[in-house]
């Protein structure tokens, strides 16, 4: 298989996983705790990249550390998940940038980190993220009557004696992956674009969340097929390309949503989630 080929087998899973995983991010409103994880995890990228050890490994590692802290701060009496999440997308990206200045001689690009190398990616790497996407489908599969039910009507699901703290630690465990495994695709700045994007444009033309679990993933790997072929046929970087065609998805299903008179949220967004009813 050649590179070009690689790129195309891997843009499809990745898009595909972050899709699904982003269709939970977006209904369950985690936009903003996805973005600081894609941030945050930048220092772990430079750490395994200066160590010699597998650039999503140290994202993992990071990305553990990132969920503690922000769920330890959002447990402090009048802060929340958004400042946690602002705090960790700042102090995170600081650190990342401060630890690659202090190390000379990275054996890869900064640019690879922040943005991602997709011609470049391994067999490792497209197993990682086929393997993420394999446990998002099965989870999703187990357990999707529980994550709607928590999402879509919080108080119901407390009332009928569940726990909510499993439902959202295994969102969050999803999402954690999926920025790990998106890191070679799109790097740590524009794996937002991959996960929130597909969801979104996905959220705007459904009409049910299980038509949204079944359209985000297509438009996920849709971006990342148009995006792969863009690079190469205009000779731009993928990763941007990747992002852009995900946005242009989007853009595509607002203006036609507008044009044919649709609501603009076709699968409702809860007003509290299980998080929020949480932290008050």
């Amino acid at each position: 298989m050649g590179y070009f080929e690689r790129a195309l087998l891997a843009a499809i899973i990745i898009g595909a996983g972050a899709g699904l995983v982003g269709a939970l991010v977006v209904v369950r409103r985690r936009t903003f705790f996805a973005q600081a994880l894609t941030h945050g995890t930048y220092p772990g990228a430079v750490a395994a990249a200066a160590l010699g050890v597998s650039v999503p490994a140290g994202a993992a590692v990071a990305s553990v550390v990132l969920v503690a802290v922000m769920a330890g701060i959002a447990r402090v009496r009048r802060q929340g998940a958004q400042v946690a999440a602002g705090i960790v997308l700042t102090g995170g990206f600081a650190a990342g940038a401060l630890l690659q200045a202090l190390i000379p001689g990275l054996p890869v690009r900064a640019e690879s980190l922040l943005m991602g190398s997709i011609l470049t990616v391994s067999d490792g790497d497209i197993l990682l993220a086929a393997s993420v996407a394999v446990v998002a489908v099965v989870c999703i599969s187990l357990f999707g009557k529980e994550i709607a039910f928590s999402t879509f009507d919080p108080h119901g699901f407390r009332a009928a004696g569940y726990r909510e703290w499993p439902i959202e630690l295994l969102v969050l465990g999803l999402t954690a992956a999926s920025v790990v495994s998106s890191l070679p695709a799109v790097g740590a700045i524009l794996a937002i674009a991959l996960i929130a994007a597909p969801a979104a444009a996905a959220r705007l033309m459904v009409r049910s969340f299980r038509g949204l679990l079944f359209a985000a993933p297509l438009i996920g790997a849709a971006s990342g097929v148009l995006g792969v072929t863009s690079s190469r046929l205009f000779e731009i970087a993928a990763g941007p390309a990747i992002a852009l065609a995900a946005t242009a998805f989007f853009l595509l299903a607002l203006g036609i949503s507008k044009l044919r008179g649709l609501p603009l949220n076709r699968v409702a967004i809860p007003v509290e989630t299980a998080e929020d009813a949480r932290i008050a």
